[in-house]
């Protein structure tokens, strides 16, 4: 009986290793690619920490917080280029619809725009993103 066992232990975790062998050897883009997004999410998050800095501050140096949304631009396309998941693109598309919002604010020189939405967007593509 303990014999048995041990056996299908041995077997099932035998069967795991090969698993988790083929899925390395693979590279899994299922998991890359989740990974991959919830990487550059969070590297939208710190460009929008950055954002929130540069627009308190947009009255000044207008430029830094162009920087800004110009660093979550480029990380947005680099999502859109990576998935082809649906609520991924739509929290990107609601997000360039803020970082747009933001911009024109910002052009229209608005000292204060509201980041409510931004912020608000790239929770949901953090959500959307996480495997």
């Amino acid at each position: 009986m303990a014999a048995r066992r041990h056996l299908r232990t041995a077997i099932a975790l035998a069967a795991a290793g090969t698993a988790v062998t083929a899925c390395l050897a693979a590279g899994c883009s299922a998991v890359d690619k989740a990974l991959d997004c919830m990487q550059t999410a969070h590297s939208v998050a710190d460009d929008v920490t950055d954002l929130q800095f540069a627009a308190a501050h947009a009255a000044v140096n207008p430029k830094r917080a162009d920087a800004s949304l110009d660093d979550i631009d480029k990380d947005l396309k680099e999502i859109k280029n990576e998935t082809d998941n649906a609520d991924v693109n739509k929290a990107v598309d609601d997000l360039n619809k803020a970082v747009d919002n933001v911009r024109t604010a910002i052009k229209d020189g608005d000292s204060t725009p509201d980041l409510r939405p931004v912020r608000d967007a790239t929770g949901e593509l953090t959500k959307v993103c996480t495997p």
